[in-house]
């Protein structure tokens, strides 16, 4: 509690936004709860991070699938992310090789 933990890019699969918190996911799938909004750490991200919906975004270079209807993102650690209905063709057209029942 109170500490702070470096994490690389690359090893960050989701963020998930709850108010002013964020839950971070890791590869290794350990979470961890930042006093920061979504919004705020999507600025300094690097990489291929992906906003799918208001409360989640994604490194798209970790999803390993695709709900058939678009809807959901399974990542790499098994976590998955809710697509919001705006976002889903996007979605389907980038991750549509990924699609899995």
């Amino acid at each position: 509690m109170g500490r702070t933990i470096a994490i690389g890019f690359d090893k960050i699969t989701l963020l998930e936004g709850e108010g002013n918190y964020t839950y971070v996911y890791t590869r290794m799938g350990t979470k961890y709860l930042v006093c920061r909004t979504l919004k705020s750490l999507a600025f300094q991200l690097e990489g291929n991070f992906l906003r799918v919906h208001k409360s989640f975004l994604v490194n798209s270079d970790l999803v390993v699938g695709c709900a058939v209807d678009g809807r959901a993102l399974r990542m790499i650690c098994g976590n998955e992310a809710v697509v919001s209905r705006r976002k889903t063709k996007e979605i389907i057209e980038i991750f549509g090789q990924r699609i899995s029942a």
